[in-house]
């Protein structure tokens, strides 16, 4: 392969790569660097681990996970409110959690 060719993919690439990471246009706060999404995805396995061990794993897997900037929001539907409110709890015990957005709801009993 000709070394310009090369040389030129690479060079595409680069930038392509570099702009993932580019927060031109939009405010800083908009974006989370590579550094904050892989420790938000490392809070939201915890919460997941945390919440299924408290409430079980059925019940867990109806609750939908997800944190931004430390800021996890839980989401879903669950049998009882006592459920959500231990769902919540066990989130804010997890190490990192700045604050629980709890948008859990109660399965309809009808």
């Amino acid at each position: 392969m000709n070394l310009r060719i090369l040389n030129a993919a690479l060079a595409a690439i680069a930038v392509a790569l570099s702009g993932c990471a580019s927060t031109s246009g939009n405010p800083p706060e908009s974006k989370r660097t590579t550094g904050e999404f892989t420790s938000d995805a490392a809070l939201t396995a915890k919460v997941k681990s945390a919440i299924a061990t408290d409430v079980g794993a059925r019940t867990a897997a109806a609750i939908n996970i997800e944190t931004y900037r430390g800021v996890v929001q839980l989401t879903g539907f669950v049998n009882s409110p006592e459920q959500a409110e231990r769902a919540e709890a066990a989130a804010k015990k997890v190490d990192g959690v700045r604050s629980v957005k709890n948008d859990v709801r109660i399965k309809s009993s009808t």
